[in-house]
This record gives C-alpha cells, sequence and structure tokens, in this order.
C-alpha cells in the first residue's frame, strides 16, 4: 500500500502581508481587486502598486470565487485574491466562504504551489462571525484536501492571539486527536 501525503495546516499569529517560507498568500478582496482596509490594504501596501495593476484586468471577481496574480514585493511567489461573502447580506453565506477557501486551494494546485496562507476571509468588514467562520474555512480546507496534488501546507494567520485560539479550538474539534495533520 503506498502511503497517502498528508496536508499539514497550521494556525499562528501574525501579518497576512508577511508570511515567508509560503509560496502564496490568499487576499481577503472585494470585486474590484481594490486597497482596502484590513487585509487586502496590507496586502497592497506590502506588495507595492504592481499588484495592483496585474489585478485590475482580472476584475470584477464574484462572491466565492478566485484569481491569482505575482506577489510583487511580498516575500511570496504568488497572491491568491478570494472575494469572500458580506455575512447577513450574501447567501449562502457558509458556502460562498467555503468556496473561497476551495477554489484558493484549487488555484494554488494549478500552480504547483505547496503552501498557501489564508486570513480568517469575511471576519472584518463583511461581519462573518468568527467562530463560524473559523469551522467552515478549516472544513472547506480539509474537505478539498483529497484533491490537491502539490499544495501540502496550509496556514490560517490570524490577527490577534483570540483569534487564533478561535481557529486552534475549531480544528481541534474537526480533528480530535490529529495535531495538525490532515489524511488526504
Amino acid at each position: 500500500m503506498i502511503p497517502q501525503p498528508t496536508l499539514h495546516i497550521e494556525c499562528v499569529q501574525g501579518d497576512i502581508a508577511a508570511q515567508h517560507g509560503v509560496d502564496a498568500v490568499v487576499c481577503a478582496a472585494n470585486p474590484h481587486l481594490t486597497s482596502g482596509a484590513g487585509v487586502a490594504g496590507a496586502i497592497h501596501r506590502a506588495a507595492g502598486p504592481g499588484l495592483y495593476r496585474e489585478a485590475a484586468p482580472l476584475a470584477p471577481v464574484r462572491t466565492g470565487d478566485a484569481v491569482i496574480t505575482g506577489a510583487h514585493g511580498l516575500p511570496n511567489r504568488c497572491v491568491i485574491h478570494t472575494v469572500g461573502p458580506v455575512y447577513g447580506r450574501d447567501e449562502p453565506s457558509a458556502g460562498l466562504l467555503a468556496s473561497c477557501v476551495r477554489r484558493s486551494l484549487e488555484l494554488a494546485d494549478e500552480a504547483g504551489l505547496e503552501s498557501v496562507a489564508f486570513p480568517a476571509i469575511s471576519t472584518g468588514v463583511y461581519g462573518y462571525p468568527l467562530v463560524e467562520a473559523a469551522r467552515v474555512s478549516l472544513a472547506a480546507a480539509l474537505d478539498a484536501a483529497l484533491s490537491l496534488h502539490s499544495v501540502r501546507r496550509v496556514r490560517f494567520v490570524l490577527w490577534g492571539a483570540e483569534d487564533l485560539r478561535v481557529f486552534e479550538r475549531a480544528l481541534a474539534v474537526l480533528h480530535p486527536g490529529l495535531g495538525d495533520e490532515a489524511p488526504r
């Protein structure tokens, strides 16, 4: 029997725009892929104006979908821009948020990338409750693991210590006793 590769999932506290050693970072984008507040603003500021110039022709992006660009001034190879749901407006919110994670991982896999860092998509100005977003996002990453070929590591980067605890608890509930290795 050939052993199945694993998908390493980790949750860390940090700045999504400063993720060294990760092939791609995911930008929680708006449909027009412009700089804004929160994650999109941080990524665009760190990457520089070339990111917007490359991304603009790819807009608009539908909620739940994603596109990929170069990383420009970031310490990564690529940026995956995904448009999360506005909680209470874009329905079904859970399905759209899960689609953001799945589509981002599909693009990373198609590009032959091995590692991807995600923020807590839609939990800022889009108002998605953090506990539910953690559960939906982590479950989507775990579900996608079965179809991934090159992606081996997924990192969820949380800004605050409480956000980190929420994601760590959600991962422990989804896979008790598994640590941070998800089977594929």
